[in-house]
């Protein structure tokens, strides 16, 4: 069943209709008002772009405003593939719903995630037909990557950002995501963000607001091959 989801919004910072816009996933026990809280920080270089952050599909046990895109025990790869698979569907809902509000295509759209929202953005970035202009991913991991080279339909620019300090996802869960997009015929920039834990740090949100301008710069729409 595919739950309705939605969030926190900011306007493009120079008014009017946006040219773009930005989509942010939230982490495990966090919302859609926490990361909207990066929108400032990009704003003034992408001044017409429209930022939206939905909560996920459903609350955290005991864990108040916390919500999750599915429930984590561990990082088992079957229960992470089965919850991306069910939540994409929400996922998706909102994306398809959030351009038609601006008429926009997915060519203007850039998925962002941290931690589980960087799942969720890599699982449905990865499977859209219609190319999205980059996706963004903090302190996360490829889901499903065994998977991926049959059910990759386009391959928009990657940029994976992950704290060498990490205690809950291990900084080699990065490099294991750049090697299941290699060997499923895809490829993704890297940074290494030093002496940084379970967030993210001023070097990549710098990056990461460098990455999202020149991206979103490009037009036009590219299927897997």
């Amino acid at each position: 069943m595919t739950v309705f989801i939605d969030g926190p919004r900011l306007p493009p910072a120079r008014g009017g209709k946006p040219d773009s816009l930005v989509i942010l996933l939230h982490g495990y026990g966090s919302n859609g008002a926490d990361l909207i809280s990066l929108a400032p920080y990009w704003a003034k270089a992408l001044p017409g772009t429209a930022f939206a952050s939905p909560n996920a599909i459903e609350p955290v046990p005991q864990a108040p405003g916390g919500f999750q895109w599915f429930p984590i025990v561990d990082l088992d790869p079957r229960s992470m593939e089965q919850g991306a698979r069910h939540a994409a569907q929400s996922v998706d809902r909102f994306i398809d719903r959030e351009l038609e509000k601006y008429g926009l295509d997915e060519s203007r759209l850039a998925l962002v995630g941290f931690s589980q929202g960087t799942m969720m953005s890599l699982y449905v970035g990865l499977r859209r037909e219609r190319q999205v202009a980059a996706i963004l991913g903090f302190s996360g991991v490829l889901v499903a990557g065994q998977r991926l080279k049959e059910e990759m339909r386009s391959k928009p620019p990657i940029l994976l950002v992950h704290g060498d300090r990490d205690p809950m996802i291990p900084i080699t869960a990065m490099f294991d995501s750049a090697d299941a997009l290699c060997a499923a015929g895809h490829a993704a920039q890297w940074h290494v963000s030093y002496g940084v834990p379970h967030s993210i740090g001023p070097d990549g949100l710098e990056l990461g607001g460098d990455f999202l301008a020149t991206t979103l710069k490009i037009r036009g729409i590219t299927r897997a091959g």
